[in-house]
């Protein structure tokens, strides 16, 4: 069972090399599973029973459904379809001594940067056309070898490995041809979209790492892949909904975008997505503003965002006693300075959730010497105030374009999600 999840969940990742193919493929997903498409700039018309999801940017995806007896309280749990990489600027080739083409990128995201040197890479994201007279927007994957930044040689910088600082407009340009190629970037772009070039108007287009993920290590525990930050947690998340009774609360499967550049965005956690989207189904099911607030109050939400695992190679980077492990469970997120919203009530709550699923669970805690990351669960919580637990899988190298996670989590969170929306 760990590891036919583990291919079901590379599979899903190859299908989502940016926020905006990650969303689609969940809304393919989601829709074999009778789940209705909403719009925003639409009426919603909910029923007790029904199953609806909803985008906005078509990089931020809720999903939820309504028990026939349609209780008051949601079950949210959320995570985040974005994943640090390079974006094309506009206008992006470079000409380079009459010989390269490179193409003009800028960092998304806090990344690690050295990996991406010396790898196949390629780009996909979507590109917004003119066509009959209407502005479309057109998903793109170059779903081939298309690029490569490689490094300088040794014998060039014979200092590197003693330490260097990368310069982004420098050092991590991608190279894509060679000078009076016919094949120009544009043209490339325009043949996927299957439009003319003069017909695109703009692009969100970003770099990914063709590498393909897998199972691997002695005895097959580990699995790596790019984009495991988050992907990992909403693929767990959106196979929980689907697989949960959902008949005690109402489920909610919310994935937002940008949260590694903040979530400040009209689709991150900060904007009011997941705000207007209970407020819609409360008052589609004929509630009242207050009741609304009853039922945030009588609501839980999870956090779902990976964690760092115990480093073979840095132990003393982690935590004296709370040191996550790979294959040994969920881990649960703590910060006395709020980075992470878990608290006793919360921390509480899931602990019991994963001993009911039987699924195993851990802590994390950063050193006290040591800044952390945050997690889109505070940031959601100053727009939908719910008792909240940040939480997470634990993985090594995150950040990296190819990160290393165990091949038993996916399928505890899974377990611990479909008890959830139970």
């Amino acid at each position: 069972m760990y590891y036919e999840t583990a291919e079901k969940l590379l599979t899903f990742i190859r299908k989502s090399p940016t926020a905006f193919h990650a969303v689609d493929t969940m809304k393919n997903i989601l829709a074999e599973q009778g789940f209705q498409e909403l719009s925003e700039k639409d009426y919603w018309k909910l029923v007790p029973g029904g199953q609806y999801m909803v985008t906005r940017n078509n990089s931020a995806l809720i999903a939820f459904s309504i028990p026939e007896n349609a209780p008051h309280r949601f079950h949210i749990m959320a995570s985040h379809s974005d994943s640090p990489t390079f974006k094309i600027k506009e206008n992006p080739e470079i000409t380079v001594e009459k010989a390269y083409v490179k193409l003009n990128v800028e960092k998304y995201g806090g990344m690690l940067m050295s990996p991406w040197f010396d790898r196949p890479l390629s780009v996909a994201g979507r590109v917004v056309v003119s066509e009959n007279g209407e502005i479309k927007e057109k998903l793109v994957d170059i779903d081939r070898d298309l690029l490569m930044i490689p490094s300088l040689a040794i014998h060039m910088n014979r200092e590197v490995n003693s330490g260097y600082a990368y310069n982004p407009q420098k050092d991590l340009l991608p190279l894509y041809g060679t000078a009076g190629t016919e094949e120009t970037f544009g043209k490339t772009i325009a043949e996927a979209a299957g439009v003319r070039e003069e017909d695109i108007l703009s692009h969100d287009l970003f770099l990914y790492s063709r590498t393909r993920g897998a199972v691997w290590g002695a005895e097959k525990e580990f699995v790596s892949a790019g984009r495991l930050d988050d992907l990992q947690c909403a693929f767990a998340s959106m196979e929980g909904l689907l697989s949960g009774e959902k008949k005690k609360s109402i489920a909610v499967h919310c994935v937002m975008d940008n949260e590694e550049v903040g979530s400040g965005t009209k689709q991150g956690a900060a904007s009011t997505f997941l705000k207007d989207t209970l407020l819609r189904i409360n008052s589609g099911l004929g509630r009242t503003y207050e009741e609304y607030l009853m039922s945030l109050a009588d609501s839980f939400m999870i956090s779902a965002d990976n964690a760092h695992a115990l480093h073979p190679n840095y132990t003393d980077m982690t935590d004296p006693v709370n040191r996550p492990l790979l294959n040994k469970g969920i881990v649960i997120k703590y910060n006395a300075n709020q980075k992470y919203c878990t608290d006793a009530v919360s921390a509480a709550r899931f602990k019991d959730i994963c001993t009911r699923a039987e699924v195993p669970f851990q802590t994390f805690v950063n050193r006290s010497d040591m800044a952390g990351g945050s997690t889109l669960g505070n940031i959601s919580n100053t727009q939908v105030p719910v008792n909240t637990v940040d939480i997470g899988l634990p993985q090594l190298a995150m950040h990296s374009p190819y990160e290393t996670a165990g091949v038993k989590d996916t399928y505890s969170l899974i377990k611990a999600a479909e008890l959830f929306f139970e």
